[in-house]
């Protein structure tokens, strides 16, 4: 598909995150879902950020990205960075990007995803989150969250941290859009306060789990 003429004006983004399976699936909605979103991150000069290889959906986008002109910080096209394991790929994936999306895909794009859901829910970060929502494939997901807000498991506030869209186009706009407003932005306020505090106090940084974290990103 020809990009030229497409550009469109600079995003409040620099680099964007993509979660997605090492499998193509099965049908050819999820394939060009992922060469969709590769021409929109082109057309807005956004960066790719990646974890995974050349094969499968992660394949689709990094080529289409790369073809595209895009730049690209992953394992196999663009800008390598070297890991010691998957805990440091995924800190480094998002200390280097200014949103998250995540196409269809099974255990490991589940478990990316919510990971990042879950550092918004604590204040960890405040980065949009996003899902392509693909022919409904994230349907049951978003049902289950619904409940788990509905039973009281989730705050309804932190329902609005997962931004949903059924094509990149509309995705990439409601993040540009994105405001966040559940709790752990008011969480990662006060900690930022506390942190500083803490530091002008005792001179060195603390070694909590949270700051560890949140210094990644």
């Amino acid at each position: 598909m020809e990009m030229e003429g497409k550009i469109q004006k600079n995003s409040r983004f620099k680099r964007v995150c993509v979660f997605c399976g090492s499998s193509t699936g099965k049908r050819n909605c999820y394939s060009d879902a992922a060469i969709d979103l590769a021409h929109e991150l082109v057309a807005r000069r956004l960066d790719l950020v990646y974890g995974g290889g050349s094969i499968g959906l992660m394949g689709l986008v990094s080529k289409a990205v790369h073809h595209g002109g895009g730049n690209i910080t992953g394992e196999t096209v663009g800008e390598v960075r070297p890991v010691a394991d998957m805990h440091q790929r995924k800190a480094e994936m998002a200390r280097h990007s200014d949103c998250f999306i995540a196409l269809p895909g099974g255990y490991g794009t589940l478990e990316e995803l919510l990971e990042v859901i879950t550092w918004a829910q604590l204040g960890i970060h405040d980065k949009p989150v996003g899902l392509l929502n693909v022919d409904g494939y994230y349907n049951y997901l978003l049902t289950f969250i619904d409940k788990a807000v509905d039973d009281g498991f989730i705050k309804p506030s932190q329902r609005n941290i997962i931004v949903s869209a059924p094509n990149a186009k509309e995705l990439v706009q409601k993040l540009e859009e994105y405001v966040p407003v559940h709790d752990g932005v008011i969480a990662k306020a006060s900690w930022e306060v506390d942190k500083q505090q803490a530091q002008q106090q005792v001179g060195f940084k603390a070694t909590s789990l949270q700051t560890e974290v949140a210094s990644a990103l």
